[in-house]
């Protein structure tokens, strides 16, 4: 008679899935989370990270712990390909995307092909990779190899919605190219018409191919089921971050949620909102790659000063441009600031999100973000800053109602007025709507849900493709 142990070896290896997002805090996140879920599914994960980013991972998070609990997870790391003193964030951030096309894909290609697709004697080669959607090379290079490609897309599902529309866009001749009023509303999106104007376009165009989002059908419903049309599966999972938090306590699993946090988080804001009435203050970031001049800074200080609302603002040392921090203005005012509002560097943002005393977010409507504030139940004054951020802060306006858009503007007044607005004029209105859009979507994440069921959907999938 076997043994567990002999049958434990008798039984063949789980899918191994490769992935490899972007080396940026905003595309490591919900990667690292899906990761996370493809572990307590019990498959294989080679995570592809850059030797600095896993460094500073390992450093401020917990990271290391959570995945010591995943025996079937591991990380594979590459130069990418920018000296150590490089800063990689800043003004200079987006250097680093010729550098991972020039250094970092073909040393992962040449590794990929070297290593028979990562097979070894506990791991067959890679079931499929789950590539990020501005990875351009992943598409030829797994049909050049035979792997199953699934596109994970880090942004908003209307964001990239709107990028598979271009053609049809451009067409109707509704790019606001010409001198066209950039207020004038968009009538050529199945699922969106009415809705986003020129100004609420994305700014590029991307190549697009939805496989996974990390969104769910009561946010995006009509705008996946349009995407469903042209891809024949389509995985909308999200709010990751809520998937991670259901699924870890359906397994009552040791571990804690994993945030890529690339920079040291400062818990002491936690303390200070503890000593904050409920729902008082409104939290300000603007993300991890977005940038303010010196006038901004002033713009935002003042409408925060003159709102006479309590803030805690997350200031990245190398988020101001123009200021090389002794800026006697600025010294001035983060003076007056004291007692009314608290500046860090970086800020653990969903424990922030769901403190009680946090009643309005200030935010840059990163993807990431507007989904942790809509699962918080908080709601938003939205200054995007690129990308999906201008249609991401259209429809928590219009659409879910849940807060303000103040895009293209950066004057004292109006954000005094949108933050009065949202903590004291209309409070109970915007409170009231984020509740209940909060619990919509958290729904959606425990079972019997459409985002839980997708994950479920995904598994299987992948499962399939084992052969």
């Amino acid at each position: 008679m076997s043994s567990a142990s002999d049958q434990e070896k008798l039984r063949p290896p789980p899918p191994h899935v490769l992935i490899f997002p972007m080396p940026v805090q905003g595309h490591l996140n919900p990667m690292l989370k899906l990761a996370h879920l493809l572990c307590l599914a019990e498959f294989h994960v080679t995570f592809i990270i850059s030797d600095f980013n896993q460094h500073r991972l390992l450093q401020h998070t917990a990271a290391s712990a959570a995945f010591s609990r995943c025996p079937g997870f591991q990380f594979r790391t590459f130069p990418d390909g920018l000296p150590d003193d490089h800063p990689r964030s800043g003004h200079r951030a987006m250097e680093f995307v010729s550098s991972v096309a020039n250094v970092t894909v073909p040393l992962f290609k040449k590794m990929m092909i070297k290593e028979n697709f990562l097979a070894s004697a506990a791991r067959r080669p890679v079931t499929c990779f789950v590539a990020d959607g501005l990875l351009s090379f992943a598409p030829e290079f797994c049909e050049e190899n035979g792997i199953p490609f699934i596109f994970f897309g880090t942004a908003t599902t209307s964001y990239l919605w709107a990028i598979f529309r271009f053609p049809q866009l451009l067409e109707a001749q509704e790019i606001p190219l010409g001198g066209k009023s950039m207020d004038e509303l968009i009538e050529s999106m199945p699922g969106m018409e009415g809705i986003i104007r020129r100004r609420d376009l994305p700014g590029f165009v991307e190549r697009a191919q939805a496989v996974v989002f990390n969104t769910c059908e009561d946010l995006e419903g009509q705008i996946v089921a349009e995407i469903h049309k042209h891809v024949p599966r389509v995985f909308s999972i999200g709010p990751i971050h809520h998937q991670v938090k259901h699924r870890l306590a359906e397994k009552k699993a040791e571990s804690s949620i994993i945030t890529a946090s690339l920079w040291a988080e400062d818990r002491s804001c936690m303390d200070w909102l503890d000593a904050q009435p409920p729902r008082s203050v409104i939290y300000v970031s603007f993300g991890s790659l977005a940038l303010v001049t010196r006038e901004q800074v002033l713009e935002f200080l003042h409408g925060l000063l003159d709102s006479s609302q309590r803030f805690l603002w997350v200031v990245r040392p190398d988020s101001v441009t123009g200021s090389d921090g002794n800026d006697p203005v600025l010294t001035e005012l983060m003076e007056r600031i004291k007692g009314k509002g608290l500046l860090v560097e970086w800020a653990p943002q969903d424990k922030v999100l769901n403190h009680p005393a946090v009643g309005g977010f200030l935010t840059h409507s990163g993807w990431n973000s507007t989904l942790e504030s809509i699962a918080a139940g908080v709601p938003m004054v939205c200054w995007p800053y690129f990308a999906d951020q201008t249609t991401n802060s259209r429809f928590v306006s219009e659409v879910w109602k849940v807060g303000l858009d103040i895009k293209d503007t950066c004057d004292r007044k109006i954000i005094e007025e949108a933050i009065r607005d949202l903590m004291d004029v209309r409070k109970d209105e915007f409170m009231e709507r984020a509740e209940n859009l909060a619990k919509v979507v958290k729904r959606t994440v425990s079972k019997g849900g459409s985002s839980y069921n997708n994950l479920d959907g995904l598994i299987q999938y992948i499962k399939s493709l084992v052969v």
